[in-house]
Order: C-alpha cells, then structure tokens, then sequence
C-alpha cells in the first residue's frame, strides 16, 4: 500500500484552459495564458526532476505549446488536469483536487472603490473596534501595505482589500495592532462572508515602520468549509492519519486532517523530507507550497518564479529517494498565475499531474476530480468523490 504525497506547487499552470476566454485579468481574458511556458520563454529554466516526471510532456499536451528547455521523456506518469469549478482560486483547485468540485458561484467584490457595501464595512468596524478601515478596493497585498502602512499605525483602521477572487484580506501591524486582535477580528467576520459565499477571510499581518513594512508568515486562512468530504475525510473515516503540509489545514478547515505542520516553502519541504521517514503506511501526506504564487506570480516576477522552481526541484530530487517502492507522489498545481501576464491575478489554466512511483506512461488529459479518486485506490481506501482513478 506505502503512503500517498500529494504536493500542490500553487500556481503551476500549464495553459489550455478550454474556458479561459471566460476569465479575466482586468479586460484582458485568460486566453493564452501559461505559467510554465511563459517562464520558460522568458528566463532559463532548469528543473530536470520535474522534467523527467513529464512536465514538459505536459505543457505541450495542454496547450499545444513547448516549454524552452523541457524536452526529456518521461520517467514518470504525466498528464494535464481540467477545473470544471468556476474559480481560478485557491479554495476552488484544492477542493476539486481532493475530490470536491464547487457546486455555487463565489462571491466577489467589484473592483470599485469602495469595493465593500457599506453594511459589511460596518460590521467590520465594529468587530474591530474602529471608526473606519483603510483600503477598501482591490489591491497587491505587498503595495497596499507600503500605500496604507502609515495611516494604518496612526489611525489603528484594519487594511482591507480583495481581488478577483473569492476573498477579503485583512492586514495590520502585528504589534502596534496586534496579531491576536487581527486574527480574532478575521475570525469573528469569516461567518458572515461565508454566508455570501466568500471563499477566504485572511490575515496577512505585517511588521515595520514606513517605508519598510514586510510581511510576516504569520498569515491565516478562515476558509468557508467544504461541502461535501474531501479526501481528507475519506481517509481519516478509514482510520488512516493524515498530514497537512502549508496552508492545506486552512483551505479544509482541518477537516479530516489529523497533523498540521506549517511554516514558509523552505520550511515545508523540511517536513515533506521529515515526513517521508515519519509517516506511518496507509497516511496521506497533503502540502501546498505558496511562494510560486504569493511572491511570483501575483508580483509578475518570471525570473524570481523561474529560480524558485529551480529550488523546489532540487529539494524534489532529494525527497524521492527517500519514498518507499510502495509510495506514491503525485505533483500538481490549483490554478496558474502567469507573471508574464497582464494584471497581478491568477489565470485560468490546466495544471501538470506528475505521478512518481506507477512507472512511465502517458495519464492523457484528466480531471482535477481524478488526484483524488487515485489516492483513494492507492491506499485502499472507500472515495465519495466522482473521479476516476489514473492508476
């Protein structure tokens, strides 16, 4: 049976959404859009693991095109997975991976300003205990800091803003407003944006003075909660421990999820190393890496993107060795974020499904739903979900 790892590499696109005419960067659709290829045309890009997997393999099935430099036949199982969710976020791409697709349209703010209704906006005020807040539009997280920092720390107003997806962001200084004030105020809000179908409340607290302001990976997701069971569940019903890896705890509100472990990308890898020597048999171990996309591909940033690719791949070479002959691993992505793209958003695109340890062979064009069914099958386990296993 061994163990199932399934790491999502958050942003990984590979083009050819066939939907992505329906999705926008500002004015401009999605269409065309390629995370990986772009990057590969843009900057070198040498991630031979990866490769050998089937990622190049994989870029060219999904969108036609060639990814610079990706040319190896594949060692491993490869294909390229479809969202049916009608979302390019977060919440969206690891619900449909664990086997959940979203049944209803999220919620979105305008991008006007002010971006929120008055009502809500007051419901913040008085859940933060202020007269007002700051933002209030769609934003960079970084640029909104450096833009509403020092009124921030003169006023005590919360810094709220949102973007095209499904979420309102909330950040403040960790100690001139507090970082358990900031995590309460996002607590006690996230019901009532769950009820208007908003995927995430987040905190992003931050530290510094003007001028200087970063940051901190502190940061936590209040995620509306699944609506049905997930992987997760299917596996810890079956009496079998499962670990979350990065922010998976938050995006399934630790449903199902017997072992949290969290950190920033370097960190999380350490786990993954540490977890391939400390999982028992029959557990699933679940991790998101979010710097591709948080420090990236929202900044538009190929050649930082191309670099930490770079480094994951590197970090990839050293965890397989450390696998069993009964484990599988599986590497895929929740949405793409083209940094050559316009806008700072996410783009709509098919992500890579790379399959260590089921031998080499071609997995064809599958659904997001189809990760989850073949985990289920891996280690013998009872899947609610609708997908078809690949193995």
């Amino acid at each position: 049976m061994g163990r199932a790892f399934l790491i999502v590499i958050d942003s990984v696109g590979i083009g050819g959404a066939p939907d992505a005419d329906q999705f926008f960067n500002g004015d401009l659709p999605d269409t065309g859009a390629n995370t990986v290829a772009h990057i590969a045309q843009t900057t070198r890009l040498n991630v031979p693991v990866m490769d050998g997997l089937g990622l190049g393999a994989a870029v060219t099935l999904a969108s036609g095109e060639t990814a610079t430099g990706l040319s190896a036949a594949p060692s491993g199982a490869w294909g390229a997975a479809t969202e049916i969710s009608r979302g390019k976020d977060t919440p969206s791409g690891h619900w449909e991976l664990a086997g959940v697709p979203v049944p209803w349209e999220w919620h979105t703010f305008p991008d006007t300003i002010p971006a929120f209704p008055p009502d809500l906006t007051a419901q913040i005020c008085k859940a933060a205990g202020t007269e007002g807040i700051l933002g209030n539009r769609h934003a960079s997280g970084t640029a909104v800091i450096d833009e509403e920092g020092a009124e921030h720390l003169r006023t005590g107003w919360p810094i709220c803003y949102t973007s095209v997806d499904s979420v309102l962001q909330i950040a403040a200084h960790e100690e001139a407003f507090g970082l358990e004030r900031l995590l309460t105020l996002c607590r006690d809000i996230a019901p009532i944006l769950h009820e208007m179908k908003v995927g995430r409340v987040i905190a992003r607290p931050f530290t510094g003075q003007e001028g200087s302001f970063a940051r901190t990976a502190n940061r936590k997701d209040f995620a509306i909660e699944t609506p049905a069971p997930t992987i997760c569940d299917d596996v810890h019903d079956a009496g079998r421990k499962v670990y979350a890896v990065g922010k998976i705890g938050d995006i399934f509100s630790m449903r199902g999820i017997d072992d949290l472990r969290k950190g920033r990308d370097v960190a999380l890898m350490d786990h993954l190393h540490d977890l391939a020597e400390e999982a028992e048999d029959g557990a699933l171990i679940f991790a998101n890496l979010v710097e591709f996309d948080s420090e990236y591909g929202h900044r538009r940033d190929p050649e930082g993107y191309a670099r930490h690719l770079e480094w994951f791949d590197v970090e990839l070479g050293k965890l397989l060795p450390r696998l069993t002959p009964d484990d599988l691993l599986i590497v895929t992505a929740d949405h793409g974020n083209d940094p050559t793209w316009a806008g700072t958003d996410h783009t709509r695109e098919r992500v890579p499904v790379l399959v260590h340890g089921i031998g080499a062979r071609a997995l064809g064009q599958l659904n997001f739903v189809d990760v989850a069914a073949s985990i289920a099958d891996h280690l013998n386990v009872p899947h609610r979900g609708k997908g078809k296993s690949f193995l």
